[in-house]
């Protein structure tokens, strides 16, 4: 990752966001749901808003915490893949600037023998193969 994160460039960095959805392929997820956490990176040139301090000429994090949280509280996937790939298409959808987007999708409460910090999906998605025009 950090080669691809190095010619992107510049990003914008969500980390931990956790919400309650009702995603998975048991119908206790689907009936009781649980915590996911989530990480989006948004690469897109920061030049412009470094130099100008305006917010109009970046995207809001607040717009992308929004995506994330819409879709993870929203209607029931099976995957997490799904999920990923929602929130994903999602913000190049609705945020042009954006050139490539970083989402992982963690659930921290599973049931597996063992301690762990959370089980997911991380998947990278582009504008320029990953969007139809």
């Amino acid at each position: 990752m950090t080669s691809d994160g190095a010619k992107l460039g510049d990003k914008l960095i969500l980390r931990g966001l956790m919400f309650h959805g009702y995603h998975g392929v048991k119908q206790e997820e689907k009936k009781l749901g649980q915590k996911f956490k989530i990480d989006v990176d948004a690469w897109m040139d920061l030049r412009t808003p470094g130099h100008t301090d305006n917010m109009s000429d970046t995207v809001s994090y607040t717009d992308i915490y929004r995506i994330a949280k819409n879709i993870v509280e929203g209607p029931s996937q099976n995957l997490l893949e799904s999920v990923a790939q929602l929130i994903a298409t999602t913000t190049l959808n609705n945020h042009s600037q954006i050139s490539a987007v970083r989402v992982v999708v963690g659930k921290p409460h599973v049931a597996v023998p063992g301690p762990l910090d959370y089980l997911g999906v991380e998947i990278i998605r582009y504008r320029s193969t990953d969007m139809p025009i």
